[in-house]
Order: structure tokens, then C-alpha cells, then sequence
């Protein structure tokens, strides 16, 4: 890997384009260097993961509404939407958007954490809709998918968006954008472009999650992904972008980052070297936002040894400062210590989410959001008991560039009513590369069934299945059969009307 230095020029500055960091991503993702057998399948594994979330959320408001988009954009060749047979397609910046939208409305799919938040999977659906769509292969997809979560990753490492409010898709449409210009095998200039166009139209604030988190963080992604599509047409077509988009003079460092005497540090593998940044990456157990994974597991644990949790009197979670200000008291929104908040600020609450995994030992991805579950009064106020402070300690070590110092938990201490304290910590969450149950192929194929139950023939699951299995080796006609069909009679209605009306006969359901 090497490190790119990366600060503000000034127009008058002579700047040759192949210093600027987009055409860098964009060298990248042009060199072809091939994908290794451990990153192969992990990526499968990604896929898999994907398809289990998408399985899960087909029927809730906002997938409903984007399919319903989607669908109201048929198109041939085109790409295929979850849920609906593979022999309807649809303009693949749709089709991106309609599976973005499944994949992410759960928050339950991978994650990177480092000097910003990622969940990397994100990538999945543009560039395999582009795939889909443009006919490519098995390989292609892997290669492009490879190159988007190396980017992606290698973006989150070098640059906070964060500290400034600025909402972290903005490092997931260049990542999409190299990773489709990676899998269509385009030129660097092309790809370059599209990077910068990516990134000037997916820079948006991090209010979407922070108050009244809305539906809104389910889409953003979806957003990053479509708007990336249209970027790489755009580019292919001859048209170009701002540049240089991160280091001009009224560009994105300058403007929106630290401003013009910040300097950004981003690794990006050099020309040959395998891109191997997937494997860095680590997905869900639980259905909450990634810092509480540990914690809920943590929670598990300690659960038995308090014994009556009507006799806690204070728990008190030293922790990151990432966890502290996003999901913890350091927040300072009320919505979060609210009975009546969203599924989605619930997501965003490790006071909540500790309180149900102390009292359920368990997180389930439906039950332990319903709002009769939020509004019982022993979890109330255990919940009102919880609050978090920032550890230097945990801080470093989630800040930390090394694996084995890495860690995403905390340190809990429990005083109950009588004086006793019981204390206890945890660095990573079981399923994590380095937790106590690493997960592999069969935990993410379990996953899905789990996920897919009910809603997923088990025939239909067993054909997705072994066509991951197949991944590499799978012809453009095959690529097709990376969705999962769900009977028509298994979806919910389209609900109310929009704009875009279904077409070629389709009716609204």
C-alpha cells in the first residue's frame, strides 16, 4: 500500500491531473491484477449477507416504495430487483436503488470503521445492477466488487467526514463509481471523471442521522449507488466533472473537510498489488448499528450474573469516542432516551439496546424494535439508567491501524441498589475475524435461511445459494440468478401513488 498525501491546491498551481487523488482511485481500479481465492470468497459472502437483509426488510414501508419506483422503469437488457422474478428487469440505476434500499433499511450488512463510518456492502447493488445489465460475467463482477470495497475502505481509513457533518456516502459513490468503471473495464480517464462526478453530487449532511432519523438513511446509500450509475454513463458518453474535485481550490477538502490547510492521508494499493480490503471489513450478528455489536454481546453475557435487574441502580458504559457522540448520552438527543422514537433512533441508541439485550439476551432483528417492546415500563427504566462516557483508551484503540488492537466494545460497570458493582468489558463482537465465533461461509448462509424464511422458497434459496457458489465461474446469463424471486402474493401492496406509474402492464400491488 502506499500513502497519498492530499490537501488543498490553489488554482493557479500547477497540479498535474495523475497527482489528483480521484485519478489515483481511478488508476486502481483500472489495473486488473487478480482477485485472490480468501477476497473471492468473501465477497460471496457479502453477497450472501445482502440478499439475507433484503430478505428480511422486502415488506417494510420504504423497500415497498422504492420497488414500486423500480418497477415503474422497466428495461431490456436491464438488471433485477429482489423479490421479483429475474425475467422482469429494470433500468439498472433503478434496479440499484429499489435493491440499495433492502439491503440497507435494516442496518444489519457489513461495516468498516476507522477514521470514518462505512458499511461497504453498499457497493453490491449498483455495480452488480450495472453487471446485470451490461452483460458481463461472473469475473467482472468480482473484479469490480473487489476494487469498490477497496476503495471504499481505503477512503474511510484517510478521510473523517464525520467531524465536519458530512454523511458518510460521500466516500460510497466514488467507491461504486471505480468499482463499476473496474468491472466494465474502462479506461482511467473515464474512470477518473466519474469519481469526481460521484463525489460532487453524494456530499450531504449527517442530519440524516442525528434528531428524527428518518427513512432517509435507508435511501442515502441507495442514492450514492444510483447517482454513481449515471455518473459512469455520463463519463462514458465524453462528459466530465469537476477536477480536481477533492483538492481544488473551492473544492471538497477546502469547503466542506478541514479546509485549506488540512492534509488527508489515504492508502490505495499499488500498481499490482491484490486488493485485499474486504477482508478488513466485518459484518453483523445483530440487527443494530455496528458499535453496539459487542455491546449486545456483552450484554448477554452479563445478564445472568446480575441476576434482578430491578435492583440496578446505574450503568455506566465507558466506551469510544465514536460511541459516546453517535449512539450514546453524548449525542444529547432526547429521541434516543424516547419510548416513542423510530425504529431507526432506537438503531441509534445503545441505551435502548443495551437495556433489551441485559433483559432478552438476545437481539432479534423485528421483535426487539416493536414499539410494545420499547414501551415497557421495567425496560424504560432500566433504559433511563444507562448513559455513556468517552474513554481515551477505547478511543485509541478504535483509531488504532492495528487488527489486534482494534476494537469497537467497552467497559461496562453496574452499581446495583445495595452497593454491589459488577464490571466487565469486551474489544469485539463474537462474530468479528477476531471474536469469540468468527463467522464463515456456513454463519452467512444461516443467516440467510433465518432471514429468508417465509418469504424465500427454500427451492429458490437453494438456487441463489449455489449460484454463489459458483461466483467467478458464472457466465453473464447466470450472473442474472444473483436475486431471489418471492411469490407475488408474498409482497406487501405499493401503498400510496407517486410520480413514476408502473409500466408494460404491470399493476400495482
Amino acid at each position: 500500500m502506499k500513502s497519498h498525501s492530499v490537501r488543498t491546491r490553489k488554482s493557479a498551481e500547477t497540479f498535474p491531473r495523475e497527482e489528483q487523488l480521484a485519478w489515483k482511485i481511478a488508476e486502481v481500479a483500472a489495473d486488473t491484477v487478480p482477485v485472490d481465492d480468501d477476497v473471492v470468497e468473501m465477497i460471496g459472502n457479502r453477497i450472501i449477507d445482502n440478499a439475507a437483509v433484503a430478505a428480511a426488510s422486502l415488506n417494510r414501508r420504504p423497500v415497498v416504495s422504492a420497488r414500486a419506483q423500480a418497477e415503474a422503469h422497466s428495461y431490456t437488457p436491464g438488471a433485477t430487483v429482489f423479490g421479483i422474478a429475474a425475467e422482469r428487469r429494470f433500468s439498472p440505476e433503478w434496479a440499484a436503488w429499489a435493491n440499495g434500499v433492502a439491503v440497507r433499511e435494516l442496518d444489519y450488512h457489513d461495516t468498516f470503521l476507522a477514521a470514518d463510518y462505512s458499511h461497504p456492502g453498499d457497493n453490491i447493488p449498483p455495480i452488480l445492477a450495472v453487471a446485470q445489465h451490461c452483460g458481463l460475467d461472473g469475473a467482472a463482477l468480482v473484479r469490480g466488487l473487489a476494487t469498490g470495497y477497496e476503495i471504499q475502505i481505503d477512503l474511510v481509513k484517510g478521510i473523517c467526514l464525520h467531524e465536519h457533518k458530512i454523511d458518510h456516502i460521500a466516500h460510497l459513490g466514488p467507491s461504486a463509481a471505480a468499482g463499476i468503471g473496474a468491472a466494465l473495464a474502462l479506461p482511467i480517464e473515464t474512470i477518473h471523471q466519474a469519481i469526481g462526478q460521484a463525489l460532487h453530487v453524494t456530499t450531504t449532511t449527517r442530519q440524516s442521522r442525528k434528531g428524527e432519523i428518518s427513512s432517509w438513511k435507508a435511501y442515502a446509500p441507495a442514492f450514492a449507488g444510483k447517482m454513481a450509475i449515471e455518473a459512469v454513463d455520463r463519463t462514458m458518453r465524453g462528459e466530465g466533472a469537476p477536477a480536481p474535485i477533492y483538492e481544488g481550490e473551492d473544492g471538497f477538502i477546502a469547503w466542506l473537510l478541514g479546509g485549506p490547510e488540512a492534509e488527508y492521508r489515504v492508502p490505495l494499493p499499488e500498481k499490482g498489488e491484490p486488493k485485499r480490503a474486504i477482508l478488513e471489513s466485518y459484518t453483523k450478528e445483530h440487527s443494530a448499528e455496528y458499535q453496539s455489536q459487542a455491546l449486545i454481546d456483552l450484554a448477554r453475557r452479563m445478564g445472568p450474573t446480575i441476576g434482578d435487574l430491578s435492583k440496578v441502580r446505574d450503568v455506566l458504559i465507558a466506551t469510544s469516542h465514536h460511541t459516546h457522540y453517535v449512539i450514546g448520552t453524548g449525542a444529547n438527543d432526547p429521541q434516543k432516551m424516547d419510548p416513542k422514537a423510530s425504529r431507526e433512533t432506537l438503531d441509534h441508541s445503545i441505551m435502548y439496546i443495551f437495556a433489551v439485550a441485559l433483559q432478552d439476551g438476545r437481539w432479534h432483528h423485528e421483535a426487539s424494535y416493536a414499539p410494545e417492546r420499547a414501551s415497557r415500563p421495567d425496560t424504560v427504566a432500566l433504559w433511563q439508567k444507562i448513559r455513556t462516557v468517552e474513554d481515551p483508551d477505547w478511543t485509541r484503540r478504535y483509531h488504532s491501524t492495528d487488527p489486534a488492537v482494534k476494537a469497537f466494545g467497552g467497559h461496562v460497570t453496574v452499581t446495583l441498589d445495595d452497593g454491589r458493582v459488577i464490571e466487565d468489558e469486551i474489544a469485539v463482537a463474537d462474530a468479528h475475524p477476531l471474536g469469540a465465533r468468527p463467522w464463515r461461509r456456513p454463519d452467512y448462509v444461516g443467516k440467510f435461511r433465518t432471514l429468508a424464511e417465509g418469504v424465500v422458497s427454500e427451492a429458490e434459496q437453494n438456487r441463489f445459494l449455489a449460484a454463489v457458489e459458483r461466483l467467478p465461474a458464472l457466465s453473464a446469463e447466470e450472473l442474472i440468478g444473483l436475486t431471489f424471486r418471492t411469490e407475488s402474493h408474498l409482497l406487501a401492496p405499493t401503498g400510496a401513488a407517486g410520480i413514476f406509474l408502473p409500466q408494460n402492464g404491470a399493476s400495482p400491488r
